[in-house]
């Protein structure tokens, strides 16, 4: 199944500023790295503060990783559940219950390609926000500052199923993207998309 995203708010990039960390983080995601993990992250700009979050770039521009689609649908998958929309019965055919989404998405879900690239809109720029947090010694705030890519922005990847009775299901997910999208500080409304299939959505 192949479908092409839009973005309709910003999306915020999630990988860390500090190279350090952003390829440790990256490198856990894939169990056989090729090389081109850590050639993203070090494409990173020193200039940008450590506190900064990005989209991962190479020389042929940003992207995302395949993993972070993946992330989207058990994020949409769990609120789903949760909603109470689907039946206990119906999830439990499918493997989707609220114990075991998350493994049923792991083993019977794949993106390809590994890198998603995104076909900017405009002039990618950066976001600044409060970050609030309470600690022994009170509230405390931090400010977060994340590379954006403007609305309009598109990207397209095939998803793989194992089992087919999963796909209403994934559309599901997909359509929640317009409440609530992909990327950093997504419970603010930024990283919302809409979709759209493209060619036999079984395919």
């Amino acid at each position: 199944m192949k479908i092409e995203v839009e973005i309709i708010e910003p999306m915020l990039g999630t990988l860390s500023g500090q190279k350090d960390i952003a390829k440790k983080y990256i490198l856990s995601k894939n169990p056989n790295p090729t090389g081109d993990e850590e050639e993203a992250v070090d494409n990173i700009d020193e200039e940008l503060t450590n506190s900064s979050t990005l989209f991962p770039s190479d020389e042929n521009g940003r992207f995302l990783w395949d993993y972070q689609i993946k992330g989207f649908f058990k994020d949409a998958m769990q609120a789903l559940i949760t909603s109470g929309q689907w039946t206990a019965e119906e999830l439990k055919r499918v493997g989707l219950t609220k114990y075991a989404y998350k493994r049923t998405i792991d083993q019977h879900l794949f993106i390809k390609p590994r890198k998603i690239y995104l076909r900017l809109s405009g002039e990618p720029f950066f976001v600044e926000r409060p970050l609030r947090g309470e600690t022994m010694r009170g509230e405390r705030i931090a400010l977060a500052r994340s590379e954006a890519v403007p609305a309009g922005t598109k990207f397209e990847f095939d998803i793989i199923l194992m089992n087919d009775k999963m796909l209403p299901y994934i559309q599901e997910c997909l359509d929640y993207g317009q409440l609530r999208g992909i990327g950093q500080w997504r419970n603010s409304g930024m990283g919302r998309f809409v979709w759209t299939p493209q060619g036999n959505p079984k395919e």
